[in-house]
């Protein structure tokens, strides 16, 4: 079988168990799981299969004229080179380990053969982006997703919180998607085709005529798609999803189509230098927020969106100083370790039993009752918060490494105020992260919440998954040597400054949340009711908050207002209530956008029923009353009609008599 056959196939085989679920899943249960699974394991030996014939060398670009459109030709074509080959096998492995893990996660779920069959369709409009050459086609698995995403956000749509959180993701991916169309547009018209080489080929050889705006509009895109500020919102709200989701979208589709867009155009991008400065405050200004609001969050699975978001704000850095190398580096460390924290999250939710003990508050006794959970988390936390020698420590050096690049001036191109803005911002999450990916542990697995109870011992799809992700966790970054035959031939390792700024963040901030949860405990347990009594005092101020944004956080209290021993209150001091309602920015939207739509939307059914309406309805009372004025003169008697044609007559007669007589005056 040829590369090219075997990557065709590789995005077939998911959309034809999607099909095939969707048609007989209801009517043949027993073929529901098999149905999921082993469509999307066998593309995921596929993707192996496709890297492995690759192997870094020259890109394979194959294409055939899909259909004339009389002027600018869209083809289905392959693109495969070592991005989109390593990617794919990133997507199939995370997808197979998510269909695994919903085999038991949502094992008595009544809908589970439509959930399955969406989670396929998922897959396989991922994979169409990853492989396809041309931009039009990776439209479609584009747009694919983001129906998808909004099926399975929610799923659980007898609760409010779900059917809010999918029409959010919805309407806010769409709100970028807009101005992402036209860029494409653009893009295609300004290059004069919509392949993805001919268009890199043409800004190498010729430039583009508005390099700045198209790269804005597509930035648009990319930024809802992957969650950055201020289209980000809706990703923390889509954890109403079931908990296999959250880790699909987080790890491997969705949010990393739009990082995996820019690097495969990184070139347009480059071509302004204006796009990348708005890119690297956009990163800068994404992973700082995101990380401290993931610091106030109290549901484990918002604190771990609000991570990823900070984590893609890393790879827009590295884009931003123009090195894509090291944000697919990353993406692919993050797509390891960040499933890992999603379904670990799963299983602890799981061992609750149910989703709303998510807030970690109440979390107690669970090392113990999840060990599998709790040794796979740790280390899946330690490569979050970049402590070496874990997957996350190598990607995220070279994220800082290629900022310190930039900032130095030693890239071509890149304006140096990209470089120390990723740079500055860079070091700083990196604290914050290990501060949060801290207090996470602690709170969870040493917590003082209420005992929560013991459903036995969880199943082997889910715990077996658990170690199969720990293994690229734990092992990737030391693969730092051999990628860059892979990507761009620089070097991705990291460098000795980067190295030693980064991880004494890293180490700073787990050593201050560390201290922060020994002296909250040691408050409370000296004073447990004045320190339950300084929560509660702030708990108004943070429900008046959460009144105003469009819907409540999901798994009941988000923000931690009933834990007296959160470090994460202590280390934020006053920033602490507005961090924990993602510094208002819900409530911004709402004023500025919700608000106005609703109202202009009020006005309009006025108008319609007071306005519209009336003439409508006198349109048709005017005939109405006219006939029934001429029905009344419908008797029926004939001595009335001879009577009513004398007088007409005698009417007509007059009449003449008074014209003669005044033209004859």
């Amino acid at each position: 079988m040829t590369l090219t056959t075997t990557a065709v196939l590789v995005p077939l085989l998911p959309f034809l168990g999607a099909v095939a679920g969707l048609l007989t899943g209801r009517r043949s249960p027993g073929f529901v799981r098999p149905l999921a699974v082993l469509p999307t394991f066998a593309a995921a030996l596929l993707t192996i299969a496709v890297a492995v014939g690759q192997g870094g060398g020259p890109a394979t670009d194959v294409a055939t004229r899909l259909t004339p459109t009389g002027s600018l030709p869209i083809d289905l074509a392959l693109h495969i080179d070592g991005f989109a080959a390593l990617i794919g096998v990133l997507v199939g492995t995370v997808a197979t380990c998510v269909q695994i893990y919903s085999t038991a996660y949502l094992r008595d779920d009544p809908r589970y053969p439509s959930y399955a069959a969406l989670v396929s369709l998922f897959t396989s409009a991922m994979l169409l982006v990853v492989y396809t050459g041309d931009l039009m086609v990776l439209l479609v698995g584009w747009e694919v997703m983001g129906i998808c995403s909004y099926f399975l956000v929610g799923h659980y749509w007898e609760t409010e919180v779900a059917r809010a959180a999918s029409l959010k993701a919805f309407l806010v991916t769409k709100l970028g998607d807009v101005p992402f169309l036209f860029g494409i547009f653009a893009l295609a018209a300004d290059a004069g085709t919509f392949r993805i080489t001919g268009i890199l080929g043409h800004v190498a050889r010729d430039g583009l005529h508005h390099p700045t705006l198209i790269a804005l509009l597509l930035l648009a895109g990319v930024a809802g798609k992957s969650a950055q500020f201020p289209l980000h919102t809706w990703l923390p709200d889509a954890m109403a999803g079931p908990t296999p989701v959250s880790a699909l979208i987080h790890a491997a589709t969705m949010v990393a189509a739009g990082v995996y867009v820019v690097a495969r155009l990184l070139p347009v991008f480059a071509a302004s230098a204006a796009a990348l400065v708005v890119l690297a405050v956009l990163a800068a200004v994404t992973m700082v927020g995101s990380a401290l609001a993931a610091l106030a969050q109290d549901d484990i699975k918002r604190v771990l969106a609000y991570s990823t978001v900070g984590q893609l704000g890393y790879m827009t850095g590295a884009l931003a100083v123009g090195d894509r190398g090291a944000a697919v580096f990353h993406l692919l460390a993050h797509g390891a370790f960040k499933a890992l924290l999603f379904l670990g999250a799963g299983v602890i939710i799981h061992a609750a039993g149910t989703n709303s003990l998510a807030a970690m508050s109440r979390m107690s006794g669970l090392a113990r009752r999840v060990p599998d959970a709790a040794w796979t988390l740790a280390v899946a936390l330690l490569a979050l918060a970049a402590i070496p020698p874990f997957a996350g420590f190598f990607s995220k050096e070279a994220v800082l490494g290629a900022a310190e690049h930039a900032a130095t001036g030693h890239a071509a191109g890149v304006p140096g105020l990209a470089g120390w803005t990723v740079l500055v911002s860079g070091l700083l999450t990196a604290l914050l992260t290990a501060a949060y990916a801290t207090r996470l542990w602690l709170l969870v697995f040493r917590g003082t919440g209420p005992e929560v109870p013991d459903h036995g011992k969880q199943p082997l799809a889910m715990t077996a998954t658990l170690w199969v992700l720990f293994v690229p966790t734990v092992g990737f970054g030391l693969t730092a040597p051999l990628l860059p035959a892979w990507f761009d031939g620089r070097s991705l390792e990291p460098t000795a400054t980067t190295s030693v700024l980064g991880t004494g963040a890293a180490l700073v901030g787990g050593l201050l949340t560390y201290a922060a949860w020994r002296h909250t405990g040691a408050r409370a347990a000296r004073a447990p009711i004045g320190a339950v009594a300084v929560v509660e005092d702030a708990a108004p101020a943070l429900a008046e908050e959460l009144a105003i944004v469009t819907h409540p956080p999901a798994y009941g209290d988000a923000v931690g207002a009933t834990d007296p021993a959160d470090p994460g209150r202590l280390l934020l001091g006053p920033l602490h209530r507005h961090a924990a309602v993602g510094f208002h920015l819900d409530a911004v939207y709402s004023a500025l956008f919700v608000r106005p739509t609703r109202a202009a939307a009020t006005l309009v059914r006025f108008l319609d029923r007071a306005v519209v309406d009336t003439y409508v309805s006198g349109a048709g009372a005017a005939p109405r009353w006219l006939g029934a004025a001429v029905r009344r003169a419908q008797t029926g008697n004939v001595q009335t009609y001879l009577g009513a044609l004398l007088g007409g007559a005698l009417v007509l007669a007059v009449a003449a008599v008074l014209v003669a007589t005044g033209t004859g005056a």
